[in-house]
């Protein structure tokens, strides 16, 4: 939606004063995203912002969000309303338990962590708010618990890296 489209602008703009900042050259990054429309959308915006072309990045599935199995598209309402019993031991267990045909974030937590063991050097990632909080399990800066229910923020930019996680917004 609009909204959507102005914080992923925003997190484009955030970025490009990051990497003026830092002296980098925006066009000598990798970019990569999640194969999901809303991340290919929010990368070709933040491309647009940093005046590079718009569908020059790469794409990774490693990078798409959690499955939600049966429940995928629901509204947490729905998902209730489906297994509520399946519902409320999802809320004591969200990082080992997940509806029929969808993965744990323990699944994803590992995907992430293959995913970044091939990056080799400073990459723009546009992913999702589930493969965030799990890298950020992966790489110890969050616990499961901790991760579990985290706000990620939209239209914000996630500087993961030696010294730990900075945020910019």
């Amino acid at each position: 939606n609009e909204l959507g489209r102005r914080q992923a602008a925003h997190a484009g703009n955030v970025l490009a004063e990051r990497l003026a900042r830092g002296g980098r050259d925006k066009a000598g990054l990798p970019f990569v995203a999640s194969p999901l429309g809303r991340a290919r959308m929010t990368m070709e915006l933040v491309r647009g912002a940093l005046e590079l072309p718009p569908e020059k990045y790469a794409l990774d599935d490693r990078l798409r969000e959690i499955g939600y199995g049966v429940w995928e598209g629901s509204t947490l309402a729905e998902m209730q309303a489906a297994d509520p019993v399946l519902y409320a031991r999802r809320l004591t267990a969200k990082w080992t338990m997940a509806p029929e045909g969808g993965e744990t974030y323990a699944q994803v937590q590992q995907r992430m962590r293959d995913w970044y063991d091939t990056v080799t050097g400073d990459t723009v990632a546009v992913a999702h708010g589930g493969t965030a909080r799990a890298l950020m399990v992966a790489l110890g800066i969050e616990t499961p618990d901790s991760a579990a229910d985290l706000l990620i923020e939209q239209g914000a930019v996630y500087v993961f890296g030696d010294d730990g996680l900075k945020k910019y917004s």
